[in-house]
């Protein structure tokens, strides 16, 4: 009853779809489609079709329960319902056959039958079989859904056989046709309905349908339904006609054609992607995500059938695309608001049009990047490009993306910004162009109101253009920048001017009389006048530069931060800090050592030596010294060690000292030579200051075997070596001894080792003791300007890299203690910087044992503040002078440097001082021993200093008001004579131009001149002694003579013989008697700048008369006294001149004088500032009231060295103003005929190379670049046309043409008249052609890069080795063709007109090689510096030679000529007199070689040939 009441259970079909199966040889790379089309029938989901299966698997997922080891596939089943609402279920199984994927057979299987005939099998039984559903799946069942097949076994009610009509692959549609023939035949045989479905359609071949419906319609009841898997077309219908076929009760199943079938599926899709694209475009927010929005979505109608048509991959694409244009919308949107920002962000950082007219816009962005502003309107992005970063979210930040510039739009926007400020131009320009036409206006002066300069430029056609207020706001530009720099140089020219000012003590108030003499002084100078118009503003200058020089404070430094006194200090606090605190942790734990480690250093053994004797003389390591035990540890290391360095310094090895022992020449060679390692290294690496610091101990081995022979070198050689190392020397003691080393020797060398130890603790100490003066041996004062254009740890170099400097006592922030082994003793120096203004107070009222007095040698001021300071002190503290400049090239490229370093030198030598030069690009000059001989010469005269220091306090203190008598500079002494002839009148000689470290190879004697730097090479000591030989090669100056040491004198008639018959004649062709007595002023109305000792100016002196006449300011009775040298020191004249007892008394004990007594430079230099200012009295004495009138006035003349209007130590070859000035040497030549003395000609022609001179004023034509100066029209610049065009007129024969300089004043006044008229006629200024000369050769040297270029010089120089003639010219006129342009059209013009000179050398002397001499260092540019440079000069010179010489081989394409070889250009003779010892591998610089001086030489100069 219960199963009748029971619904009827729906039908359930087996369907096995069946299809070519087997390997890839029978049915081709790809199957016919069986798995596909029963995916797509069973999961219909777009999102769980997988169109690609496999039936090559291993053996592991073959025995899988999926598989079972069957070749057949469970799909699961399918409820359906039919048109007529009858439900049926459908179990689809796939018969397939599966591969093994290692034999690529089919697996074996319980049914071993084949494909056809398992295929058409009805019954299937398999237990525990899943369903199938992808190949992902095998292996990983647990992972997807587990349903098995229902009771493990299926009866097939139908067959589904599948046809491919695609073109397949790898497959023959025939071969596919016979097998489903021979299938179909098995199949029929189990009378189960069959449909035949024609696969892949969507790719089908229209004939292999065809076949497949031919085959059909010849089969009964054989149906063919038109499938594709891929877009889900006729797959259900398929199944759906094979049921109605099995059901008897259904209708004849409906095949619809496949493209129909496709258009009604396709528009089924479209429908649903259009209401699925609507419902997304429902997002506006293009941050939103797909799984936000799916999730919102999910139970959408129009979602899920979208998803289940298309599936959620197609689905989320969509979703993408439309995410991606509303950040495309946005992106567009920030984009739009950007450019239109941009012309705002051009507008602040590229608003010069001159600037960027020119420039693409790439090159536009490199400068825009460079604006400090560019943060402000730009922002560059980590990641680029900017519409894929988070920058497109910033709404609040409106700058603008740097690589959004890199777009055409942007692009676009500049190029309208550009021509924008193109409308804009015109105006700049006239603007520009009036403020030009100002500046050549040279009567505008400073403060020079605009109403008188209106009427002036009216007609002006830039005034015209621009509006009232821009001509204005031009001119008021132009006067502040004209006020300005003339401030600048009022300023300056004070500077230059200090010996009007430093004359007076600290604290005082200039007199009114004293203002009226700086005035007078000052209103001669052009500065000064300049501005005239703003005497306030000039007043307030001077007054607050008088307030600063009298009452001087770092505060109130005219210098500002740039004082010397605040950067001095703040060097030394960061300096010396670090150096103490390095070395402090070092030496703390020192103080009290029971240990001693010792590194001994030896060569041959000698080191194992020494530390087995130390040993013998130890119990246990254990040495016994002063009553203390210590214990050493000894490392020996023999000095030819490899491993010397890294043996040294351990992290458990840290000696205290090392003992360097030698007992050969050659082994204290070898010891130096690792000392100087071992320093370098600790200076370099800086690993540890311990290694800087360490103390070295030479030890002198006893020789047994030839004591007496080879002791005394040693130990001769030894103490030298270690006075340059500035350690301990260790002799063998007297007396003879058994063995190699001394008890007493070692025993000194620990006492060393444990005094340096403590020495170095004392050095560091964090809490110095105050001690008083006596702790330093030295106080050295180093003096420098403010504001020189140097750097303070320049000139402080010497002393801060020495490892032997550390700090003063504590307050002294601006001193350094020095401690060196001077003489036999280690001394204590300290060095105190200040600035000279700091240093005035510090001269007046400390003691000073020395100064070191900086200047720079490119500052006028500078020299002007060191004469003036200098001129204070006395004469009795030893001096160093220090010329601070960039290189050695300096002196010959600038005539201003040298001019300032000869001036150096030569006060240097007048008041027997040092001299030494510092150079920036050089680190040779920076050592310690640059000092040494000035420190020795200071220690000397310790003693003498110090007592006149205390004399002068004592006398200070008892208010005597006893004058001291100055000391005449050649009272007893001369420095130099002075000859009479014509050929001698030159002054001492300049600076040297290649400075003391370049000189020929130094005899045996003149080694002691030498020095030993840490690399164990000599170089020369940078000082000026008297008799200094090295100018004896360069200049023509009388030999000089030994100074005579500065002690009392009881015999004060040894004087020079001949200076006496010269003042006897003097005196007997004059004979004057002076008075007694002048009357002094009062001393209250006396000023202290009247403290200069005066010449006696007026009494007529014949050439010859010694200019040594002096005056001395007062006397003990406050009476003018007037001394006259030769008087003073010959007895018999002291009554006639007025002296008593106390002149004889003087000479006894001579009294300190000042330095400007001492020298003429400096005495001159104060006594002009005072004629200057009396220049308009009578005749009246200076310094004596109006009774005191003398008849004679004195007329200034060549023969008073002192008062003529050329300076002596500005003689010489290398001042133009005495060997060039045509005039002069015309009136020279009158006076007295020229004597041609042969054997000194060739160093007066040493000179031949003319270093350009240097503009000092603003030149809108000098300096500038070439290509500026022509045009295509004029290639050759005016100027040169100008004056190559004089001189061919007017000078070609002029001998020395372009060797001899010209007057500079001359060559200056040349080129600032064509600055202000470019048509000026040269020869209706009258100047000499050398003048026109120098100022050609000055042009060229002004260029900013040489005419022949620097990229070309190597390959000059590697072509002029070429040994062939013809292939040499040939390769030069080929690098000369890569000249550019405007450099070959100058450079050839310039040859050519060098090749005319040449032709006349007959009378003018000038060859192609002397002209290539004077002519290549301005053509080439060298670099002096450079000491590779020093070997290739000669190489230069004669490549400029060869262009001259075949002039019209290279420029003109003439013939290769023969070189002239006239007598006076013969080159040296094979074997002339040996000038230097032949192994000497040394080029010296242009001025000092020898083939350069060899023109003037005769064939055979000392008849020695």
């Amino acid at each position: 009853m219960m199963a009748k009441n029971k619904e009827p259970r729906p039908p359930s079909y087996a369907v096995s779809v069946v299809g070519l199966s087997g390997t890839e040889k029978d049915k081709g790379n790809c199957g016919v489609g069986k798995s596909c089309l029963c995916n797509r029938f069973v999961r219909s989901k777009a999102d769980e079709y997988y169109p690609e299966h496999t039936s090559v698997l291993s053996t592991i997922d073959f025995g899988g329960r999926v598989v079972n080891n069957d070749h057949f596939l469970y799909w699961g089943d399918v409820a359906q319902s039919g048109e007529d609402g009858i439900e049926c279920r459908i179990h689809v199984i796939e018969q397939t056959e599966f591969i093994d994927d290692q034999t690529f057979l089919p697996h074996r299987s319980t049914n071993l039958q084949p494909y056809i005939k398992r295929a058409a099998a009805s019954k299937l039984q398999s237990a525990e079989k899943l369903m199938y559903i992808c190949t992902d799946q095998l292996g990983l069942e647990q992972d997807f859904e587990q349903k098995q097949m229902p009771e493990g076994k299926l009866n097939i009610d139908g067959f589904l056989l599948c046809i491919d009509v695609s073109q397949g692959c790898n497959r023959k549609f025939d071969d596919q046709l016979k097998f489903v023939n021979n299938l179909y035949i098995q199949l029929s045989k189990s009378k189960k309905p069959i449909i035949i479905a024609a696969t892949k359609c969507d790719e089908c071949v229209d004939h292999y349908l065809r076949e497949v419906q031919a085959f059909a319609s010849n089969k009964k009841n054989l149906v063919v339904v038109e499938t594709s898997a891929r877009f889900n077309v006729n797959v259900e219908t398929c199944f759906t006609a094979l049921v109605q076929m099995m059901d008897k009760t259904r209708g004849k199943p409906k095949i619809i054609p496949y493209l129909d079938a496709y258009k009604t599926q396709r528009q089924l899709v479209v429908t649903a992607t259009d209401k699925f694209e609507k419902l997304v475009q429902t997002v506006r927010d293009y941050h939103a995500t797909w799984k936000t929005v799916s999730n919102k979505l999910k139970n959408h109608p129009d979602y899920e059938e979208y998803i289940n048509l298309e599936g959620t991959k197609k689905a989320k694409n969509t979703f993408s695309k439309h995410i991606e244009q509303l950040k495309q919308e946005h992106i567009r949107k920030r984009k739009e608001e950007y450019i239109n920002a941009l012309p705002r962000a051009l507008n602040t950082l590229l608003s010069n049009l001159d600037e960027i007219e020119l420039l693409s816009w790439s090159e536009a962005l490199k400068v825009m990047e460079k604006r400090p502003d560019f943060q402000s309107c730009f922002v560059v992005l980590e990641k680029t490009p900017w519409d894929e970063t988070d920058h497109i979210d910033k709404v609040n930040d409106r700058r603008i993306p740097f690589d959004l510039l890199n777009t055409l739009e942007a692009e676009k926007v500049y190029q309208n910004h550009v021509q924008h400020l193109i409308s804009e131009k015109r105006r700049v320009e006239m603007k520009e162009k009036f403020k030009k036409t100002l500046e050549k206006i040279q009567f505008i002066s400073p403060g020079q109101p605009w109403e008188e300069v209106i009427c002036f430029v009216v007609d002006d056609e830039a005034f015209k253009y621009i509006t009232d207020g821009d001509s204005k706001e031009v001119y008021a530009r132009h006067q502040r920048e004209i006020v300005e720099k003339a401030k600048e140089e009022f300023q300056e020219m004070l500077f230059e001017h200090s010996e009007l000012f430093y004359d007076l003590d600290l604290n005082a108030t200039p007199s009114t009389d004293k203002m009226s003499e700086i005035h007078a002084v000052l209103s001669e100078e052009p500065r000064y006048k300049a501005l005239q118009k703003l005497a306030p503003d000039r007043e307030s200058l001077l007054l607050k530069h008088i307030g600063f020089v009298y009452h001087p404070t770092k505060e109130t430094c005219l210098s500002g931060q740039n004082c010397m006194d605040i950067k001095v200090e703040e060097l030394l606090a960061n300096s010396l800090l670090q150096q103490d605190h390095g070395r402090s942790n070092l030496y703390h734990d020192s103080a009290n050592i029971d240990k001693i480690n010792l590194f001994i250093l030896g060569k041959d053994g000698l080191a194992q030596e020494l530390a087995n004797e130390i040993r013998t003389q130890s119990t246990d390591d254990e040495y016994a010294l002063d009553g203390k035990i210590y214990e050493l540890d000894l490392r020996p290391v023999d000095a030819k060690s490899p491993y010397l360095l890294t043996q040294l310094w351990t992290s458990a090895f840290k000696p205290h000292g090392c003992f360097c022992v030698f007992n050969s020449i050659e082994s204290l060679t070898f010891i130096g030579e690792c000392i100087a390692k071992i320093r370098a290294e600790a200076s370099q690496i800086r690993r540890d200051r311990y290694m800087a610091n360490l103390s070295f101990t030479l030890i002198l081995a006893n020789q047994r075997d030839s004591v007496s022979k080879n002791l005394p070198i040693l130990r001769h050689q030894g103490q030298q070596l270690a006075n340059k190392l500035q350690c301990p020397f260790v002799d063998v003691p007297a007396g003879t001894y058994p063995r190699k080393f001394n008890e007493a020797q070692i025993k000194q060398a620990l006492r060393g080792v444990l005094e340096a130890v403590k020495h170095n603790f004392d050095v560091v100490s964090p809490v110095p003791t105050i001690k008083d003066l006596s702790e330093a041996d030295l106080r050295i004062v180093m003096c420098a300007m403010c504001g020189d254009p140097f750097s303070v740890d320049l000139i402080l170099s010497p002393f801060l890299d020495s490892h032997s400097c550390s700090a003063a006592q504590a307050g002294q922030n601006n001193s350094l203690m020095l401690d060196k082994i001077i003489g036999e003793k280690r001394r204590r120096i300290q060095i105190t910087i200040l600035s000279y203004h700091s240093s005035i107070g510090v001269r007046k009222d400390e003691l000073v044992h020395g100064y070191i007095l900086v200047y720079s040698a490119k500052r006028k001021a500078s020299m002007g503040m060191l004469r003036a300071f200098l001129s204070e002190v006395q004469d009795t503290i030893p001096v160093q002078l220090v010329a601070v400049t960039d290189s050695q090239a300096d002196f010959f490229e600038n005539e201003a440097i040298k001019e300032l370093m000869t001036e150096g030198e030569h006060i240097a030598t007048e008041i027997t001082a040092k001299f030494t030069a510092l150079y920036s690009l050089s680190q040779y000059h920076r050592q310690t021993e640059v000092f040494t001989l000035f420190f020795s010469d200071v220690l000397e005269k310790k003693s003498m200093i110090e007592s006149s220091y205390m004399s002068d306090s004592t006398r200070e203190s008892t208010h005597t008001s006893e004058d001291v008598f100055p000391r005449s500079p050649r009272g007893g002494s001369l420095d130099y004579n002075y000859p009479d002839s014509e050929d001698d009148a030159e002054g001492p000689p300049p600076y040297s131009p290649i400075g003391d470290d370049v000189r020929l190879l130094p005899a045996p004697s003149d080694r002691s001149k030498y020095r030993l730097d840490l690399e164990g090479n000599e170089y020369p000591v940078h000082s000026t002694p008297i008799n200094c030989h090295d100018h004896e090669r360069n200049h023509k100056v009388p030999p000089p003579i030994k100074p005579k040491p500065l002690v009392p004198r009881t015999n004060v008639k040894k004087l020079d013989p001949n200076l006496l018959k010269t003042i006897e004649a003097g005196i007997g062709k004059n004979p004057r008697k002076q008075p007694s007595r002048v009357p002094a002023a009062p001393p209250e109305d006396t000023e202290q700048s009247d403290n200069y000792a005066e010449p006696i100016d007026t009494i007529y002196k014949h050439k010859g008369f010694a200019d040594d006449i002096y005056a001395v300011p007062e006397d003990s009775q406050n009476r003018i006294i007037k001394v006259r040298n030769s008087i003073v020191i010959n007895t018999q004249g002291e009554e006639e001149n007025g002296f008593s007892d106390r002149v004889s008394k003087s000479h006894g004990e001579r009294r300190p004088s000042k330095y400007k007594y001492k020298s003429k430079t400096l005495f001159s230099k104060a006594k002009s500032y005072y004629r200057r200012t009396h220049s308009d009295a009578s005749d009246d004495e200076a310094f004596t009231t109006s009774k005191g009138k003398r008849k004679g006035r004195h007329r200034g003349s060549e023969e008073d060295p002192l008062l003529s209007p050329v300076e002596t130590w500005k003689g010489g070859i290398d001042n133009p103003a005495i060997t060039s000035d045509q005039e002069l040497d015309e009136k020279k030549m009158k006076k007295k005929p020229h004597k041609v003395k042969e054997d000194k000609k060739p160093k007066k022609k040493t000179k031949t190379f003319n270093p350009p001179i240097r503009r000092n004023w603003e030149s809108n034509y000098f300096g500038m670049p070439l290509q500026d100066l022509v045009t295509p029209e004029k290639p050759i610049p005016l100027f040169v046309e100008k004056c190559v065009q004089f001189i061919e007129d007017t000078g070609l024969c002029t001998e020395g043409l372009y060797r001899v300089s010209g007057n500079k004043t001359d060559q200056d006044n040349i080129q600032k008249q064509f600055d202000q008229d470019h048509n000026i006629s040269l020869e209706s200024m009258g100047v000499t052609v050398n003048a026109v000369a120098g100022a050609l050769k000055a042009f060229f040297a002004d260029l900013p890069d040489p005419l022949v270029p620097y990229s070309l010089h190597q390959e000059l120089l590697e072509t002029s080795k070429i040994m062939d003639k013809t292939e040499r010219l040939h390769e030069l006129k080929e690098i000369v063709k890569k000249f550019h342009p405007v450099n070959y059209d100058v450079f050839r013009y310039i040859i050519t007109h060098l090749n005319r000179v040449s032709q006349q050398y007959k009378t003018n002397y000038m060859t192609a090689d002397n002209l290539s001499i004077c002519f290549w260092p301005t053509l080439m540019r060298p670099d002096f510096e450079n000491r590779e440079f020093l070997s290739t000069t000669k190489i230069h010179q004669s490549v400029i030679e060869t262009f001259i010489q075949q002039c019209q081989f290279f420029f003109y394409n003439g013939e290769i000529v023969e070189a002239p070889n006239p007598v006076a250009c013969q080159p040296p003779p094979s074997n002339p007199v040996q000038m230097v010892e032949p192994m000497v591998p040394l080029q010296l610089p242009p001025p000092l070689q020898p083939q350069l001086i060899q023109s003037q030489l005769p064939a055979d100069p000392l008849g020695i040939i």
